[in-house]
């Protein structure tokens, strides 16, 4: 692994701590109560992806959420950078994560398939 790449991991590592923490800050129940299951630095360290578990949120509520924080994504970004002493935090762009959804939906296949294998 290259110095660049460790160093993005530990960014990557440090944000996915920090940015739950920040969420708790806020006065907006929907927000404070999101969980990080992911975040992903782009090469530059500029931009970061930051996967949401959805457990508890309907489509509507999700675009709420998604909606409060692009508004407050500045106060994270100043969150961040004040908390870890950051000359400059990245850029966020939130989604919801449905890596678990389609995990659970696999399982069930295999276990039709599984059970349909047996009777016969």
């Amino acid at each position: 692994m290259t110095p660049a790449q460790i160093k993005r991991k530990r960014t990557e590592s440090i944000l996915k701590e920090l940015l739950p923490e920040a969420f708790g800050t806020l006065d907006d129940t929907r927000i404070n109560s999101l969980s990080v299951t992911e975040v992903i630095c782009a090469r530059g360290r500029y931009d970061a992806r930051v996967f949401l578990d959805p457990i508890g949120l309907d489509e509507k509520e999700q675009g709420e959420a998604l909606k409060q924080l692009r508004k407050v994504s500045t106060y994270l970004k100043s969150h961040i950078r004040d908390g870890e002493g950051w000359f400059k935090a990245p850029n966020f762009t939130f989604e919801f994560d449905t890596h678990l959804e389609h995990i659970t939906k696999m399982d069930a296949l295999f276990e039709q398939i599984g059970t349909k294998k047996d009777e016969s």
